[in-house]
């Protein structure tokens, strides 16, 4: 499943920023822990383009990504579509503002969410999230 989205919603916030690292609520299984690959020379201070992927063993129902200024949750980038355990998909983060500093939140099947806070997507190619 590869695919290409834009987010450039930036006036739309959904919920209130947590500080929490990692949440969950009656999870099961191993936590997810993520993983960054930052490639530099591959990305420019005007590429935004970030590949999420989903090595986790459960489903990705939700992903927000939402500039580090704002207080709250931008919409769900994935909108109706989900990401499959073992599958990832192309997102270009850019709400439009020149920022290169994102919260990244992932919601899966088995319950856990996890937050992850100041994420340098001018400089990240590519985000895992594995077990």
């Amino acid at each position: 499943m590869f695919r290409f989205k834009t987010i450039a919603r930036a006036a739309l916030m959904v919920a209130a920023l947590g500080t929490a690292s990692v949440a969950t609520a009656g999870a099961a299984g191993p936590a997810i822990a993520p993983e960054t690959v930052a490639v530099p020379a591959a990305a420019t201070s005007q590429d935004r383009r970030v590949r999420i992927h989903n090595n986790t063993g459960w489903t990705m129902l939700y992903f927000y990504a939402s500039n580090v200024s704002r207080s709250g949750w931008e919409e769900d980038i994935l909108g109706d579509d989900v990401l499959s355990s073992g599958s990832s998909i192309m997102m270009n983060i850019d709400d439009g503002t020149g920022a290169c500093r994102f919260d990244f939140k992932a919601v899966f099947t088995n319950g856990q969410e996890l937050i992850r806070n100041d994420i340098n997507v001018c400089e990240v190619t590519d985000y895992y999230y594995r077990r």
